[in-house]
C-alpha cells in the first residue's frame, strides 16, 4: 500500500483483520460525484460537471467492483463520453500494472506504470491501497471517485442527457434496491473475499455460511419466474449480483474455498446470470482469461501461480 505517498513492501491481499481474523475491506477514499450541473453530490466536493470527454475510467477486468462500472458505462451508452484504461490481470509486487497483456492497456493518459501512481498524482501524500475502479477528471487532474457503487450511480444519473439506456435505480424501487443490496454485499459480494482471505477457521466458516445462504436465498427469489431480482426490469442490484456470480465457478469456488456448490448447480441463478450476460455489451466486460489469470496470481493464495485450465463454462463459448 501507499504510506504518505510512498509504496511500502510487497502487495498483500489482507491488510486489515477483525478480532476473529476476518478480512476487512478498506473504505474508499475519494467520494466526489459527477453531476449534470457540477453541483456537489451526496458526498465530497462539487465542481465535477458532466461533460463528454472529460472523464476517464481505470479498471481491471478481473475485478468485480470495476466491472460494475464497466457494465453501467455500456448499458447507459457512455462509451463515447468516458474513456477507459484496463490494467493487466496479474497482480505485481506493486499492485495493478499497466502493460501489453492481451486485453490490457498502457496508461497513455497519465503515463503511469502502476495504478498507485495515479493515486499519488491526485494526492502526493496519499495513504491507502491503490484500488480500481478509479474515475479520473482529465480537466482537474484528479480522482473523482474510487467507490464502485457511487460510480455506478453516477453513470446512471450523473451524466444527464449524455446518457441513455435503462434507469438502473428507478424511484419506485429505491427502498427495495437498497435493502437487497445491503443483503447481498456482506454475504455474497464481499462474502467470497471474507472466505478467501480469512486467516482463521472461524472467520472462514462464518463467511462460507453467509455466501451459500445468500446464493440459496437468491435462487428462491428467482424461482417465481421473474427475469431479474426486482422483477421484469434490470436494476443496479442485478449488476452487483452478476459480477460476483460470473466469477464464482472460475475463481471463488476453487481458489477462495467456496466449494459447497457452483453457480451451475443453481438453475435459476445460472439462467439469471446468462440473461444479464446476453444484454448488449455486457459480455464485452467479462474476460475469464483475465479473471483466472488475476485471481490465481495472488501468491498468498496460490504460491505456484499456476492458472488452472478449467472449469468448462459452456456459457462463455
Amino acid at each position: 500500500m501507499l504510506v504518505n505517498g510512498k509504496w511500502v513492501e510487497n502487495w498483500q491481499p489482507v491488510q486489515a483483520k477483525d478480532a476473529k481474523g476476518g478480512f476487512v475491506r478498506q473504505v474508499s477514499s475519494f467520494r466526489n460525484w459527477v453531476t449534470p450541473d457540477g453541483a456537489a453530490g451526496p458526498t465530497g466536493d462539487g465542481g465535477f460537471k458532466a461533460e463528454a470527454g472529460r472523464y476517464h475510467l481505470y479498471v481491471a477486468l478481473i475485478c468485480p467492483w470495476a466491472s460494475r462500472t464497466l457494465i453501467a458505462r455500456k448499458l447507459k451508452g457512455l462509451e463515447a463520453v468516458i474513456s477507459v484504461s484496463v490494467v493487466e490481470p496479474a497482480l505485481t509486487e506493486q499492485g495493478w500494472r499497466f502493460g501489453d497483456y492481451p486485453g490490457a492497456d498502457r496508461d497513455t493518459l497519465n503515463g503511469a506504470t502502476y495504478m498507485h501512481e495515479i493515486y499519488t498524482s491526485a494526492d502526493p501524500v496519499f495513504s491507502g491501497r491503490a484500488t480500481v475502479p478509479v474515475l479520473w477528471d482529465k480537466q482537474r487532474g484528479t480522482i473523482v471517485s474510487n467507490e464502485s457503487a457511487d460510480i455506478l450511480r453516477m453513470f446512471n444519473s450523473g451524466f444527464g442527457a449524455l446518457a441513455s439506456g435503462p434507469d438502473l435505480r428507478p424511484a419506485g424501487l429505491v427502498a427495495e434496491i437498497d435493502a437487497l443490496n445491503d443483503f447481498i454485499y456482506p454475504r455474497l459480494n464481499n462474502g467470497v473475499y471474507r472466505a478467501g482471505f480469512a486467516t482463521t477457521q472461524i472467520a472462514y466458516d462464518e463467511a462460507f455460511a453467509d455466501v451459500f445462504a445468500a446464493l440459496d436465498a437468491l435462487e428462491v427469489r428467482l424461482s417465481d419466474g421473474r427475469a431479474f431480482l426486482h422483477g421484469a426490469a434490470l436494476t443496479e442490484t442485478d449488476i452487483r449480483a452478476f459480477v460476483t456470480l460470473v466469477r464464482f465457478d472460475a475463481a471463488y469456488h476453487g481458489l477462495f474455498k467456496c466449494n459447497l456448490r457452483r453457480v451451475a448447480d443453481y438453475p435459476h441463478l445460472q439462467a439469471f446470470m446468462e440473461r444479464v450476460l446476453a444484454l448488449p455489451g455486457v459480455r464485452d466486460t467479462v474476460s475469464i482469461d483475465h479473471i483466472k489469470r488475476g485471481y490465481y496470481s495472488i501468491a498468498a493464495l496460490n504460491p505456484s501461480r499456476i492458472v488452472p485450465l478449467g472449469p468448462d463454462l459452456p456459457w462463455m463459448r
